[in-house]
């Protein structure tokens, strides 16, 4: 077991004990915080006032766009979304991911139902059409699966991730399948789109790993100096068709975002260890040789 001199900041933050924040940090914070709830006075009466007549309204993907970039994250976009009757599935490193690509897409995506009882992040996951789901609930997988097709007959574009937790951004879990069901058979006209989240060297600071919980973590990136990049890279999309069944449809998504993981890698995607065994006190696994000299070229 190392010392705690020899153990870093991050890996304190993965094994649940955060770092101390500096006043500066919280002084970025709240100016982080505050420029959030001003932005949503201004957009949300709009988008009020726009879902008065129904659903449609654009106000979500401007408000979680800016929101990204004000939590310090310079999105670049790969490829070219979908714009409905979609079906996005991504890895998934962080919340920031949610703020990416709806911005980038103005995608619904599929949550924890715990999520939809939490004060006002519940209520503004609501205004962007979140379908919210309890993964232990077997009993009650029809009814999710119904609300999942319901909302891809209205037009919407949804986003899952199947891996069911977070990871380090260099990693991918196996990816879960009952959220796919919606896809067997698949309704007509919607397509499958795999996305790639990559976060190239800061995947290591910006990754929710460990024991860390919700609020360490948010006061840990919105205290950080500086900006992150982070590229939202639309795959090529597929027809659900093609891979009949749930599992051949997530075995492909999968092959495509690893594909594309090992090239930003520069070698193979290597396991994720788990966030059980971070949280023990393992320190946070460096980036991959290469990511730090090419995300330094690109930034």
């Amino acid at each position: 077991m190392a010392s705690p001199e020899a153990v870093s900041p991050r890996d304190r933050a993965a094994a649940g004990d955060p770092p101390a924040v500096s006043a500066i940090g919280w002084a970025r914070l709240w100016l982080r915080a505050a420029g959030l709830a001003l932005l949503l006075l201004v957009v949300l009466p709009f988008h009020l006032l726009v879902k008065l007549f129904g659903y449609g309204s654009p106000f979500p993907r401007l408000y979680l766009g800016i929101g990204a970039r004000i939590c310090g994250a310079r999105v670049r976009v790969r490829g070219t979304p979908l714009k409905r009757d979609v079906f996005f599935i991504s890895n998934h490193v962080s919340w920031i991911d949610i703020m990416a690509i709806a911005g980038a897409s103005g995608t619904a995506f599929v949550a924890k139902a715990e999520i939809g009882t939490a004060p006002v992040v519940g209520w503004m996951a609501k205004q962007n059409r979140t379908v919210f789901v309890a993964r232990e609930d077997r009993l009650g997988v029809a009814d999710q699966i119904n609300r999942l097709r319901d909302a891809l007959a209205e037009n919407w574009s949804v986003t899952v991730f199947p891996e069911g937790t977070t990871t380090d951004g260099y990693s991918l879990l196996p990816f879960k399948t009952p959220m796919l069901k919606v896809l067997e058979p698949p309704p007509p006209g919607v397509m499958v789109q795999p996305v790639l989240l990559w976060y190239g060297r800061w995947g290591r600071e910006i990754g929710w790993i460990g024991t860390e919980n919700g609020k360490d973590n948010a006061v840990r990136l919105l205290s950080r100096p500086g900006s992150f990049r982070v590229e939202v890279e639309f795959l090529e999309p597929f027809h659900p068709r093609d891979f009949p069944g749930r599992k051949a449809i997530a075995a492909e998504s999968r092959r495509r975002i690893e594909e594309a993981l090992a090239k930003r890698l520069g070698g193979p995607v290597r396991p994720f260890i788990g966030h059980d065994a971070l949280g023990a006190g393992t320190p946070v696994p460096e980036a991959p040789a290469g990511v730090l000299a090419a995300s330094r070229r690109d930034a």
